[in-house]
């Protein structure tokens, strides 16, 4: 087995043990290439959360594989990709050695191009937007969550997979790429020739917020669950509190997800003695992740939501609102509850694999559906330099809801 790490979005380390039925050729006898389809397939075999397969026998695709000719690595990767491929689950996928690299240095907290973050949908089978990254390219000429590409560079996304179409949109900074884009709510197609830059992701950004209620108000955005997030949270708030904020807003609007246990480690950051995520294995075996009795504040708090935020956020989310800590404002979230883990191949190439599913403390499984708000608020995604001005109605709604809370709060105290 190779080395597993966790990665974007949402993963969990999985341990399992293969029991081996029937005669298996020595490893000897199998060429190169062979064991290097043999190893995905042993991966998969070992950790998928289908036990199914997709309803087919996935031994007999071992065996179909290892029979075709390989004449060279990037045969084997097609063929190894025809195999993932018959489990009809985008999110297992294969990783060549430059996009398990790049994979990698996303979350880091780095990322080039042009700022999107991509999904395929599974009902249509298109390549979606799950949300712009803010700042960047794409945030800046106006491309929404849920928006459909169907062309880069002229060439159609029909057959593409994401790390296929994550790559053509990567590039030199300064050189351009031409996104052709279907907004599903108006069927408008339109193109977008976009400049690719360096995108450094900050994940957090704070400020106290002195003018829009009686009480200072801590404002904290959280762009990506990268592996630097949750430091920057913790002094965020830290630094919040110091200056006399007596309320915070979590701003998780267009945040698609990162590592699993970061969005976990910044749950407990507000959450004292509870749990924050269950997970389900393929055996349907139920664990959970909980918060110690560490919250850095009881301050009154609420989340703002949209359509792009998605899965690691939907989990903070999901606790927070569970639990009774926030009341979330906004739009319906993206609906993404699968958790996949990356396992290194022997070429230092990779697999993503999901291996589980997650639910909130409430047992509620979001996947496909998303967390509905407390307060529903509907408005399009606004560049950063519009929040929390008269145009954020949602900004607006946290900012009356907390004032409320303020008060509830002060008069409990009293």
């Amino acid at each position: 087995m190779g080395k597993r790490r966790f990665f974007k979005p949402f993963l969990i380390l999985i341990v399992a043990v293969m029991t081996w039925v029937g005669w298996t050729a020595p490893a000897a006898a199998f060429s190169d290439e062979q064991k290097l389809i043999l190893q995905s397939w042993r991966i998969v075999n070992q950790a998928y959360l289908d036990t199914t397969f997709n309803d087919q026998n996935w031994w007999s695709l071992r065996q179909k594989y290892l029979r075709r000719r390989l004449d060279n690595r990037d045969q084997t990767y097609d063929a190894i990709r025809e195999m993932l491929a018959t489990l009809d689950d985008p999110f297992t996928r294969l990783l060549e050695p430059e996009q398990y690299r790049s994979l990698q240095v996303n979350t880091s907290g780095e990322l080039s191009g042009v700022g999107l973050q991509i999904n395929i949908d599974d009902e249509s089978g298109q390549l979606e937007v799950v949300t712009p990254i803010s700042g960047s390219p794409a945030d800046a000429a106006g491309i929404k969550p849920r928006d459909r590409i169907l062309e880069i560079d002229g060439q159609s996304t029909a057959q593409l997979s994401l790390e296929e179409a994550a790559s053509q949109m990567r590039g030199r900074t300064g050189t351009e790429v031409t996104l052709t884009i279907l907004r599903p709510a108006t069927q408008e197609q339109k193109p977008y020739t976009l400049v690719r830059d360096r995108i450094a992701l900050n994940p957090v950004y704070a400020q106290l917020d002195t003018e829009s209620a009686p009480d200072p108000i801590g404002y904290v955005r959280l762009a990506q669950f990268s592996a630097n997030a949750t430091a920057e949270m913790q002094d965020a708030i830290a630094d919040l509190q110091d200056r006399g904020a007596k309320a915070f807003i979590l701003d998780l609007r267009n945040n698609p997800g990162g590592l699993l246990q970061a969005g976990v480690e910044i749950a407990r950051l507000w959450l004292n003695d509870s749990t924050i995520v269950y997970t389900v294995n393929r055996q349907g075996v139920l664990g959970s992740f909980d918060a110690k009795h560490q919250a850095l504040t009881e301050a009154p708090l609420v989340v703002l939501v949209n359509q792009g935020t998605a899965s690691a956020s939907e989990i903070l989310a999901g606790a927070l609102q569970d639990n009774g800590r926030a009341q979330l404002i906004g739009d319906r979230t993206f609906g993404k509850g699968l958790i996949q883990s990356l396992f290194e191949l022997p070429d230092d190439a990779g697999l993503a694999v999901t291996v589980a599913k997650y639910e909130t403390p409430d047992h509620r499984d979001i996947n496909k559906q998303g967390i509905a708000p407390d307060y529903t608020v509907e408005q399009d995604p606004i560049p950063i330099s519009k929040i929390g001005t008269e145009v954020d109605s949602q900004y607006k709604k946290a900012i009356k809801v907390l004032t409320q809370n303020i008060i509830v709060a002060q008069n409990d105290a009293a």
